[in-house]
This record gives structure tokens, sequence and C-alpha cells, in this order.
């Protein structure tokens, strides 16, 4: 999965860049950056207007959230504190595609977490790609038994690999509870049924980036589930082309796996020393101004172009918070050192 991803040739690294094989939040509407600004803003403040306020991209495919975040910054009122925030303000990329050419100057792009950083880590659809290991439960086992799933890059066939011990198994016992039933296919007997997704990679990954922060906030964006309802066959998938394909790991594909989200949430709490805050996207940017509501009729006949414009909006934002697709995110915030509440009143 990671050579499949992230190698010479991986799908992040060589190709045009995940807007051309899947929409996420970023690519669906700048009301998504605009949201972001706010929470930026709000946290601006709580910090005390730091010099210099950071805030860091991870996973940042192209560089689209940071480029509209520095235009609404540099294009907006100056804001409260001593120092506009547009002269504070520190953007960072972290990818490891190479810098597009059209990015701004003013935003650094770099391959690892800078450390540390003060303001906010935003960390949207990456925990999906980092690379995970696949388990099933062993055919016959009448305990916690898993065995790895191995594959084949080049076809995408699975086959029976090690039993699962160590840390592993503990992660397992821990947020993935056992399916009701375990045994083999009719064509392969000794072929586990189902998939677990032993999540310990995407816990580690997050606690490092919540280490990097001194003060601020780690904002993590993500589709995930909660260990009472981990899916039974695992969520592991490709994309290319905005279609669904195979999870074959050749480089042709993006390979995905929902994120297990309260261990992820858990990790980063035992870093930052203090609880995280979890909701879904839909009641996060309503907290930031952003509701989906349509503009009164009465705007068409007083200023039609008005009008249609804050139509424009509203239907992206109702994309942005539709429960049954991009609202249904989970928004994990992991405060350090200032209180998550404030920033997320109506």
């Amino acid at each position: 999965m990671h050579a499949a991803l992230y190698g010479p040739d991986g799908f992040f690294v060589s190709g045009a860049g995940p807007a051309d094989h899947f929409r996420t939040s970023v690519h669906a509407s700048p009301a998504f950056a605009a949201a972001v600004h706010r929470l930026v803003s709000r946290l601006d403040a709580a910090l005390g207007f730091p010099t210099p306020f950071d805030v860091v991209d991870v996973g940042a495919g192209r560089g689209e959230l940071l480029h509209t975040l520095a235009t609404l910054v540099h294009t907006g009122p100056a804001g409260p504190g001593p120092v506009p925030l547009v002269r504070r303000l520190r953007l960072t990329a972290v990818e490891l595609a190479p810098r597009p050419p059209t990015l701004p100057p003013h935003v650094a792009w770099t391959t690892t977490l800078p450390d540390p950083l003060t303001g906010l880590l935003v960390a949207t659809e990456w925990l999906d790609n980092v690379p995970l290991d696949l388990a099933a439960p062993a055919p016959g086992a009448t305990t916690s038994t898993h065995r790895y799933r191995l594959v084949d890059p080049g076809t995408g066939v699975e086959s029976v690999g090690p039993r699962v011990t160590g840390q592993d198994a503990a992660w397992l016992a821990r947020w993935w509870p056992d399916p009701p039933t375990a045994g083999g296919t009719p064509d392969d007997p000794d072929l586990p049924v189902g998939r677990v997704e032993i999540g310990r990679s995407r816990d580690e990954a997050w606690a490092d980036a919540v280490r990097r922060v001194a003060r601020g906030l780690a904002l993590a964006v993500d589709y995930g589930h909660l260990r009472q309802a981990r899916p039974v066959d695992g969520t592991l998938t490709g994309y290319r082309g905005g279609r669904q394909v195979p999870p074959v790991p050749d480089g042709s594909c993006d390979i995905t796996a929902h994120v297990a989200v309260d261990a992820v949430a858990a990790a980063g709490a035992g870093v930052a020393g203090c609880a995280y805050t979890l909701v879904s996207q839909r009641e996060a940017l309503r907290a930031l101004g952003a509701d989906g509501g349509r503009p009164p009729l009465s705007l068409a006949g007083t200023d039609p172009a008005g009008y249609l414009r804050a139509l424009a909006t509203a239907s992206a934002v109702a994309e942005l918070t539709d429960p049954a697709g991009l609202g249904g995110h989970h928004w994990l915030l992991q405060p350090v050192g200032v209180a998550v509440a404030p920033l997320m009143a109506r």
C-alpha cells in the first residue's frame, strides 16, 4: 500500500493529483476553505495573536486549501490584533509530491512535518491514506485469532499470511470487535472470510502530528467509523478517474480505508494530555457559519446576479453538509493549550 501510494511511481507522487480522481471537501467548494478561515481567525484570537501563526496542511494534495486560504486572508479585512494576520501567517504544505508550479511563493512546501508549530494543523482526508495492514479471522478459530492478509501487488489477489501478534494483536483486541463468524470460502477453505483493518499506523501518525503542536489545534477531517459500528468486511477500496475500482496496489489508483476515528482520537489525546472533540462535518460547518440556507426569493427581484451567486453558494454548502456524503465526515479536534468550545460556538 505504501509503495502503491507513495513510492517513486506511486499514485500520490507521480500523478496529476487527487482532484483528478475523487472529490474532497476542499475541491467541492471554496465554502470549506472559508469555514477553515473562520476557524483560523477564532484560533488566532484565542492564542493571543501569536507571531508567527502557523497553518500546516498535512497531505496537502496540490495545495488547494492553502492557496484559497491565503487568498481569503490577503483580500479580507485586517481583523483584530496588534499586527494583522496577513503579516503573521505562515503557511506550510506537507506532501510527498513535487511542489506545484502554480502555488504562491509564500506557501512553503515540505515532505516532513514542521516542529514545533503554533496555530492550526489540518489533515483533510489524510489519515484514510496512511498505509495499514489487513487481517482476517483464522478459519475455525474459537478465540480472537487473526492472520495477516498478503496481496499480489500486480493483481490484487489475496492470500493468507502469518498470525497477527504483538502490538497489532493488542490493537485489534482493544479497537476492533470480533466478527460474528470466521471461516473459509467454497473455493478456498483456508482463506479467511472478512477483513479487519489494523489502524495502529494511523494512531501513530496522528499522535506524531499532534506532538508537533506547541499551542493550538490539530484538526483531522475524514471518513471513519467507531468501535460499536466497525464494518464487518472492512472498507478498503480504490478510486481512479472519479470511479470506485478494486484496490489493486499497482500505483494506478488511490487505495483508501476509512479511519477508526475513536482509536486515532485516543492516541492524539494521550499525546496532548487533554480531551478531544468529535463532531460531524455538518455540525462543524454550521458552527463556522456555513449553513447552506437558500437566499430569500425576494433577492431575485432586487439583485438577480447576487441571488444566483448566493444560490450557488448554498448549493455548494449543501453538498458539504449532506449527512449521506461529505457532511458525514468526522471532524476530530484536538486542542493543545486552548479550549475548543469558543472556537466552534455558533
